[in-house]
Parts: structure tokens; C-alpha cells; sequence
């Protein structure tokens, strides 16, 4: 018998499994998704096409997590240990960081979208990047840091509640399409190409890139607990159940929703484009639940990836790979400076936000900017691994060819990102990456450490620096805004 296959009588089953995945992957993108992809330029056909390449390519990178979790089950300080441990400190720090940046982006676009939705009943916060909205944000954000200061970590009941308020306006969505007539064949036709709208196929499809990312964001977090399975053949089921209903549902959400409105309809949306769309198909209440929804989940979310982000800067520090203050903790086992430091860079951003009068879509795109590098990193990895043969121990035949196939779909899939994502965004990335460089300096001082140890290092460092001086030129000039 494989090892893999050995049975852990209290593990967890495929069901439980599953859902956790699902739970964990749905968030604020899914109440976006139509009006963002018509935005964008992206008419039904290249709807569809994008969906293809990110189904095939997620599913790909989803099954390296899950076959990284496994081979090396001893790297358990988060995804970036694998850019470390395949490609050295440097290049590890760089997933590091970019993790942690991701996440607290995250929390930017979350609050940023939540204020937006409270707009819809209280004017005052207008599109949730004004001064009322960066006020209140603000003090949330604070409060929770205090929260996790004195040790609240959890919250069932907020988990609870968040579920449920991302489920249930999705449903009532899909429903009320369906069976209300809502949904008109011409229209959809109409939405169906695109025509003079003065975007090539492949424009329209690379511009589906990066919704289609932010909405999987958190299923390498998914994979995590794996290690809780009966046995790895019940993980790898659940993963990839977990993934295709999430990917079956956001394509049902988006096709339905281009035979309701038309693609310069959906554009037009305000946030979040769910409520717009359902109050075209069953009135005002219809908005109104779907905004109450954002709320309550953004809410939530808000508190879980305070924690996530927290955890981003921890990790690596206990890890080496951040500097040790950031391992402090205070008498509620509360990492102090992680938490500290963490909320005021949030803080910064969200200034930031007020200042250019940033939209949720913006905050989201640099948050997958930026976690893009740990994922194509993580994924070629994994190809390593299987080309070495690490990878393919205690397997049977047709795992060992699965192992292969998802190896190589997962890192074309990174490769893919970084085509779509256009030199513009890879130059505003090393904005955000270049400044990580100090904190990496530090770290190795403080350890009394060769700051760069390979070569590799080294062309990573003249790589980001050389980008980031172009960005900056780029910056000043106008040419790129990031914000």
C-alpha cells in the first residue's frame, strides 16, 4: 500500500473538506464579477475563453499546492517556504513579502467595497473612497488590531454569519434569472462578441485575467488543511470538487448576467455590480439584499484577513526570513509588532485610497499583482520537484502522470499571468516589491548573514531594482498610476 493512501481514522472526509475550500475561496469578488469582466472590455466569447484558460490553469496550480503539501509536508510557514526552499533566501523573501502584501491589499479593497455598499443607504459614504469612508474604515481597522491584540483570534459566529450572507443573495441571484424570465437570449447574443468595441479577442481575454484570479484567491489557503484528510486521494477529491463548483458557479453568475443587461449595462454598474443586476431582475429590495450582504461578509472578511495578514508577517519571522521584532508577542500571545505594523500600513494605503480617490477594482488588482509572484513561483517548484522525481515517490501510474500534467498546466498558467497582466502592471509590482529589499537587508544583518547567496539572487535583486527605477521614472512622469 502507497503511504499516501493510508487512512487517518478521524481525518475528515470529502464533504467537510469541500466545503471548508469553498467557504474559504468565496469572498467580495464573486458580488463584483459581471460588472467587473464588462468593464473591462470582456464580451461573452472572451468571457467564456477566459474562463477556459483559468479553469484549466487554477486547477492546475490548486493540484501543485496539493501535491507540494504532500511531498514536503514539512514546509508548513506558507507558500512562500517553497520559493525558499526551490530557489533561495532572496527569491523566498520576495514570495514572502508579496504574500503579505497581497493580503493587506486585500483588506484596502474589502473595506474600500464594503463602504460603497453602506453608500447605497447612507449617502454619505458615496463610493467608499471618500473622507467619511477612509474615517470609519480606519477605525474598524484599529479596533480589530485591538481585538487581536488581546487575543480574539476567532470568530464562530462572524464565520457564521459571513457564510451565510455570501450565499444566500447568490442564490436568490441565480433563482431569480432563471425563473423570473429575467434572462433574454438576444441580449446574450447581442453581449455574444462584441463588435466594434475596438479590443482585439486576445485583449478582451487578457483583460479577464486578473477578476478571474482575485475571485480563487485563498485556494492555496484551502489546501492547507489537507493534512486534517483521511487520506490524500480524499484531499486531492476535495480540491478539486471545491474548485469546479466555484468555477461552475462564477461562470453561471457571469453568462447569466450577460442575458439581463447588456455588456455597456453591466460596465455602467456601480459597486457592488450584483446589486444593480438582481434589482434589474426583482426591484429595489433586490439591491438592498445583495448590498446588506456585502456588508455583513466584507465585515467579516475585514477581521479574518487582519488575522491572514498578521500571520504573513509571523510566519516568515519565526522562519528567519523576516526581521525577529516582528516574532514578539505580548502576554495574550498576540505578535505585537506584526499586528502593529501591519494595521499601519493598511492605514498608509487607505490614505493612499482617499488622496487618488481609488476604487475597489484598483485595490484588488494590485492585491493580485502582487500575489502572483508566490503563485508562479510555488508552481515552479512543483515542476521542479516532478522533474527531479521528488514529487512522484509512493505513487501509482496514473498519479505520476497527473502529478506531470498539473505541474506543467499550473506553472504555463503563471507564465500566462504575467503575459496578461501587461509590462504596465509588472512595472507597478516592482514598485511594490523593491521596497521589501530593505527589510530583507535587515534580516540578514541581524543574523549576521551573506546578504546574497547565489547568483540567482543576485539577478533577482538587479531584476526588481532595475524595474522599480524604470517604474519610478514612469511614476513621475504620469506614464503609470497605480493608483
Amino acid at each position: 500500500m502507497n503511504n499516501h493512501s493510508i487512512d487517518k481514522p478521524k481525518g475528515l472526509g470529502v464533504v467537510p473538506l469541500t466545503m471548508f475550500a469553498i467557504g474559504t475561496t468565496l469572498a467580495s469578488g464573486v458580488f463584483s464579477l459581471s460588472g467587473d469582466l464588462a468593464a473591462g472590455g470582456a464580451h461573452t466569447l472572451a468571457v467564456l475563453i477566459g474562463w477556459a484558460i483559468c479553469g484549466v490553469g487554477m486547477l492546475g496550480l490548486a493540484m501543485c499546492f496539493l501535491r507540494l503539501s504532500i511531498a514536503k509536508p514539512e514546509l508548513t510557514s506558507g507558500i512562500y517556504s517553497y520559493a525558499k526552499e526551490g530557489f533561495g533566501e532572496y527569491i523566498g523573501f520576495n514570495a514572502a513579502w508579496g504574500y503579505w502584501l497581497s493580503a493587506i491589499l486585500a483588506q484596502v479593497s474589502f473595506a474600500t467595497l464594503m463602504f460603497s455598499a453602506l453608500g447605497y443607504f447612507f449617502p454619505t459614504f458615496g463610493l467608499g473612497n471618500n473622507m467619511a469612508s477612509i474615517i470609519c474604515a480606519s477605525a474598524i481597522l484599529w479596533l480589530i488590531a485591538l481585538l487581536i491584540l488581546r487575543g480574539v483570534n476567532e470568530a464562530v459566529v462572524i464565520n457564521v454569519a459571513v457564510v451565510s450572507a455570501k450565499i444566500l443573495p447568490i442564490i436568490v441571484m441565480v433563482v431569480a434569472v432563471i425563473f423570473a424570465g429575467a434572462f433574454d437570449w438576444n441580449i446574450f447574443m447581442d453581449n455574444f462578441k462584441g463588435d466594434g468595441t475596438g479590443m482585439s479577442l486576445m485583449d478582451q481575454v487578457k483583460s479577464t485575467t486578473y477578476i478571474t484570479v482575485w475571485i480563487f484567491i485563498g485556494i492555496e489557503g484551502a489546501v492547507v488543511i489537507s493534512g486534517r484528510a483521511k487520506n490524500t486521494k480524499i484531499a486531492g477529491k476535495a480540491t478539486a470538487i471545491s474548485f469546479l463548483c466555484l468555477l461552475a458557479l462564477y461562470m453561471t453568475i457571469s453568462l447569466l448576467s450577460m442575458g439581463v443587461l447588456t455588456t455597456e449595462e453591466l460596465a455602467a454598474l456601480g459597486n457592488p455590480p450584483m446589486a444593480g443586476i438582481l434589482e434589474a431582475v426583482v426591484g429595489t429590495w433586490g439591491a438592498a439584499l445583495v448590498n446588506i450582504a456585502v456588508i455583513i461578509s466584507l465585515g467579516g472578511a475585514m477581521f479574518t484577513y487582519s488575522i491572514l495578514s498578521i500571520d504573513s508577517a509571523f510566519g516568515p519571522a519565526s522562519k528567519k526570513c523576516f526581521p525577529k521584532a516582528f516574532e514578539q508577542v505580548n502576554k495574550h500571545n498576540a505578535p505585537t509588532v506584526a499586528v502593529l505594523v501591519t494595521t499601519l500600513i493598511v492605514q498608509v494605503f487607505l490614505i493612499i485610497v482617499y488622496f487618488n480617490e481609488s476604487s475597489y477594482q484598483i485595490c484588488y488588482t494590485l492585491s493580485t499583482s502582487a500575489i502572483m509572484v508566490p503563485y508562479v513561483l510555488s508552481a515552479l517548484y512543483c515542476l521542479k520537484l516532478t522533474v527531479k522525481g521528488e514529487s512522484l515517490k509512493s505513487l501509482g501510474k496514473s498519479e505520476v502522470v497527473s502529478t506531470w500534467i498539473f505541474a506543467i498546466l499550473g506553472t504555463l498558467y503563471g507564465f500566462w499571468l504575467l503575459y496578461a497582466s501587461g509590462v504596465t502592471y509588472i512595472l507597478i509590482s516592482a514598485l511594490l516589491y523593491a521596497p521589501g529589499t530593505l527589510l530583507y537587508l535587515a534580516a540578514r544583518k541581524e543574523q549576521n548573514k551573506k546578504f546574497f547567496i547565489t547568483k540567482t539572487d543576485t539577478v533577482a535583486l538587479i531584476v526588481i531594482m532595475g524595474a522599480f527605477i524604470v517604474s519610478a521614472v514612469m511614476l513621475a512622469q504620469g506614464t503609470i498610476q497605480p493608483f
